[in-house]
This record gives C-alpha cells, structure tokens and sequence, in this order.
C-alpha cells in the first residue's frame, strides 16, 4: 500500500475507486476488532456505494490509500452491512471516548485514531490523538493534546458504549444532509435520538427532511415541545406540514401553537389541502418579485446560499404584496431567460407567455404529467382569484411518485434504485457505476 499511516477521522467521505479509476463509493467509517494483549486489529472499511448501501470491504481488498481516495482491487460483496459481534466502528463508536492513562497521570478523550501497515499488509491502530481535559475556566481554552499508544491508556468506559454526540457530530459535519441522514439511521435507536438532539435546529431540519416519516416522527417526538417547534421552524414548510399531518392532532396543534407565528401560518395553509393535490404538494417560499424588478435583482435573489436549487430555477411575478398568497399572479421568468439580457431589464418584460399555472386543488397526477411534458422544474399555483399561493417543485412531485419506504434500508432493490435517481436528479451528480458482485467469503 501506499500509506503507512492515516488517521481515521480524515478517511471519512473519501472516495473509493475500482483498479479502473472508477468510482465504487465513499468511506463512512472503519471497522476494528479487540485483541487480547495487541492494539485493536483493522478488518475493513464501510463503504456507501450507489443507492444508499453500506456494505464491507475487506482491509485485503483495498491496495492503495493516500491523497484523500482509496483503490480497490475491485472485488466487493454488496449486501448490505451489518454489524458482527466484536466488530468496533472507530468514527461511530471509538472517537469521542475516554480514556485513563496506565501511568495514573489523569484521563483524556479520544478525538482521531491513527492505523497503521504492518509487515504483513495487515493493519492495526498505532497511535490514539488525545486531549487532556482543560485546566482554565475560560470557554476559549481547551485542554492539552497527546498522541499515546493503545497500551498507554486503557477505556473508561464500558466496550462498546458509543462516544459523546459531540464528537460523532464534529466528524460528521461536512456531510450532506442526505448522507447525515442515513448515517443517522444506521446508528440504534435511542443513539439517533442522542445525536439528534445534539444537532444544531437548522442542520436538524435539513436531515429530518431526508428520512423516512417513520423516523422524522420519532425524532420529533424524542425532543421537547419548545425544540420540536423550533426545528419545524427551520423546515421547509412543505416538509413541516407533512410531518406534522403525522403526528397525532392534540401534539401537531402544540407545536404549531408554539412555532413562529408567520412559519406556522404557512404550515396550516398547507395543512388545508389534500395530499394529493397542487396544494398539498406546494412550498409557499419561491422567490417572487415585482414586474419593475430587474434582471440584476432577480440573480441577486437566485444568489442566496439557502435557497432549493429547484426554486432558484424561475422566479415568479406578480403584484403587491409580495408574499403567498399574493396580488394577481403575472407569470415566471426562467433563470437561463435572465442569463440572456442585460442587468437592468425589467423581468416583467420577460415572462413565459407559454407557461399557464396550476390550481391548488390540481390532481398530483396532473401536476406530475405538465411538468414531465414540458420539461419544467416547477409549476406556479394558483388560487380561485389568481393570486400566487406557491409553487411545486420536481422534489416534490418525486417524493409523491416514490414508494413511502423509499429512504427506508429494508426496501427492496428496485426501491433504493430509484432513491439513487432521485438524488441524483436533485444534486446533479453522474450516477455512479455499479461494484462487481461477488459470493459472499470470509470478511
């Protein structure tokens, strides 16, 4: 192999290639066993592959890692992993742990792991990173960090129990929402709720909107009423509506009662439509502006950091006022349209006269059936006096059209194809290419 050493908590997310310099996945964690008198011994990695699926590569399956990618000879078994008695996943489990040093000089956590190649292109964990906890009260003090060998120290706590939610939340936190999500679902139950409650409301919002409803419910359930509301908050409203129409009635009224007066405003607009219709399927937050707005200020809005890449496709025009719903609905305008004129055109002189909008009460099917036809990544709604009530974007129609077990990891295979296509679709990613199969053999 190409390294000697590497240190673990950097291999989460790298990609992972075949000998051809295809992409077979991405790391999401390694896996180790105990040994009785040697440091923990290296049996392999965890790989996301396409669809979603974490399977095992062995550690004498991978040939090469360095420069942020790992190579592979390209022979995997993709049923999906499962974790074996004496298996320890090191970013899930091991980092974040204490730990007291054999000498008697104190305790330290454990923030990265270092494993090492031996002799005999086996691996094992060489060195352990650890901070010493802070002797200064002040917050902008951390404690003293370390490197100490595995026969340096020995656990504090107790094998097997899971880190503090800090530290997986720290290693994780480059992750896509989507890819946070699922990480989340792998863990146990009463664990997800941990680290989930952890998670910053903004960041939280953004992973709930990834699971499956089963799941967002017991999430939401497991936090209090005053952070539940603050997390729905942070949702799309769309999204919130959905999960709140889980909830039993008594505890989904709680909440809206609790959120923000306007964000609870907009989920029970929503809440008032039909699943299955243009309105039960909308978001009320596109970007809408006046006919007098400019080509410049219609890009300045698409600009914004947290806006859906689906909304930031048109922007819709209408009257005062300005936000759902609004005055007379006037028309969309394409952002590629914008690209073509000069900064200071007005937008209203722009609008596509070919696109006519949808009712609130339009079938999903329908909806479904204009945007396919004419190659559109959303549709404006409107209500019985014309006014702009939202927009559905193509999520929102491909979360209607997919099985209700689409996020779930039981589904079966045709199932978690199109959970890939989907995400595919709303990130813009090439798929990746599909790992040779092979029988099952010792791990």
């Amino acid at each position: 192999m190409s390294a000697t050493r590497v240190f673990v908590a950097r291999l989460a997310g790298c990609t992972v290639f075949d000998p051809a310099g295809d992409r077979v996945g991405k790391v999401r964690d390694v896996l180790v066993v105990y040994r009785k008198n040697d440091p923990p011994s290296v049996v392999g990695l965890i790989v996301e592959i396409p669809g979603k699926r974490r399977v095992f590569v062995s550690i004498n399956r991978v040939t090469s890692i360095g420069s942020g990618q790992i190579i592979t000879t390209g022979l995997i078994n993709v049923r999906r992993y499962e974790q074996r008695g004496g298996e320890v996943r090191v970013i899930a489990e091991l980092l974040g742990r204490k730990v007291l040093f054999t000498d008697g000089s104190g305790e330290a956590t454990i923030e990265d792991v270092a494993i090492k190649e031996g002799t005999e292109a086996d691996w094992a964990i060489s060195q352990l990173f650890v901070r010493r906890p802070k002797t200064s009260a002040s917050p902008f003090v951390k404690g003293v960090t370390s490197f100490a060998t595995w026969a340096e120290v020995r656990e504090k706590e107790t094998k097997g129990q899971a880190q503090s939610a800090e530290h997986l939340i720290a290693t994780y936190s480059d992750l896509k929402p989507a890819d946070l999500a699922n990480t989340l679902l792998d863990l146990p139950r009463e664990r997800m709720f941990e680290v989930a409650g952890e998670l910053p409301d903004d960041r939280l919002a953004d992973v709930l909107e990834e699971m499956p409803e089963s799941d967002q419910v017991g999430i939401l359930t497991s936090l209090g009423d005053a952070r539940a509301a603050d997390v729905l908050d942070q949702m799309q409203p769309d999204d919130a509506a959905d999960l709140i129409a889980q909830l039993p009635e008594e505890r989904g009224e709680q909440l809206l009662d609790l959120m923000e007066p306007e964000e609870a405003e907009d989920v029970r607009f929503l809440l008032s439509y039909a699943p299955d219709t243009a309105g039960g399927l909308m978001t009320t937050e596109p970007i809408i502006v006046s006919a007098d707005a400019t080509v410049a200020e219609g890009l300045a809005r698409i600009r914004r950091h947290d806006l859906a890449p689906a909304l930031g496709a048109a922007i819709c025009v209408t009257l005062p006022p300005y936000e759902a719903p609004t005055g007379r609905f006037l028309g969309m305008v394409h952002f590629q349209r914008m690209l073509r004129y000069p900064p200071h055109e007005r937008l209203g002189t722009l609008l596509d006269a070919g696109l006519d909008p949808v009712t609130a009460d339009t079938s999903a099917a329908e909806v479904s059936r204009i945007l396919a036809s004419y190659d559109l990544v959303s549709v404006p709604v409107v209500d019985e006096n014309y006014r702009l009530v939202g927009v559905v974007t193509i999520d929102d129609v491909l979360d209607y059209l997919l099985p209700d077990d689409w996020r779930s990891h039981d589904g079966n295979d045709d199932v978690r194809r199109r959970a890939a296509a989907r995400s595919e679709l709303r990130t813009g990613s090439i798929p990746l290419p599909g790992a040779q199969r092979t029988p099952r053999g010792p791990q």
